[in-house]
């Protein structure tokens, strides 16, 4: 990703926090010199100085069959906005986009064995809704069985993290004034996170 020295972020703990509040992600793999894509949400682990990212695809997903051979890219994207040039104290200024985007590299390991689906599944659980952890313990262990046959589970260590925040921070103070007042007064809640991330500057 190209990243102007005036958009990085400050370090890998920010890239990371980030990731973990917007996990619903997109990878990106190359299988037969086409670009695959599936859209997961992930869970996103630091462990022994490594960064983990775990999900899984539905087994009849062709994407899973190249990711333990080939580098694949987990683009993390949310929140985004146009921004009008009419905030711009330049008559002659044009429109652009503001966003936050975090891209992570690297090989895919398949997670063949039931104890290892179980693993995942449950963190999965314990991260986006710890309330139906009991429910899902309470599940048959056939119900279970055979939806775990369903899933191809994975793992994929991060060997190259790169992020990029644009908020407008080529701006003076008053244009991202003018910028975050009509962000917050938008009825895109997208669009109100944005402005709260340029708040933040």
């Amino acid at each position: 990703m190209y990243v102007p020295q005036s958009f990085q972020f400050q370090d890998n703990k920010e890239m990371i926090d980030f990731m973990k509040r917007y996990s619903f992600a997109t990878i990106i793999t190359t299988g037969d010199n086409i670009p695959l894509a599936t859209h997961l949400p992930f869970f996103i682990n630091e462990d022994a100085g490594k960064l983990v990212l775990t999900a899984h695809f539905s087994a009849v997903n062709p994407q899973a069959k190249y990711i333990a051979a080939n580098t694949s890219l987990v683009i993390f994207s949310e929140p985004h906005a146009y921004i009008s040039p009419a905030h711009y104290d330049k008559r002659e200024s044009v429109p652009t986009w503001d966003y936050i985007s975090v891209h992570a590299y690297g090989k895919a390991s398949i997670l063949d064995d039931e104890a290892s689906k179980v693993r995942v599944l449950e963190q999965m659980i314990s991260f986006y809704e710890p309330a139906y952890l009991e429910q899902w313990q309470g599940l048959s262990e056939k119900y279970k069985t055979g939806m775990m046959r369903g899933i191809i589970a994975f793992e994929l260590e991060v060997t190259d993290l790169q992020g990029q925040k644009k908020l407008s921070q080529n701006k003076t103070g008053a244009e991202r004034e003018r910028i975050v007042r009509q962000l917050e007064e938008s009825d895109n809640g997208v669009e109100r996170d944005l402005a709260n991330y340029i708040k933040e500057l």
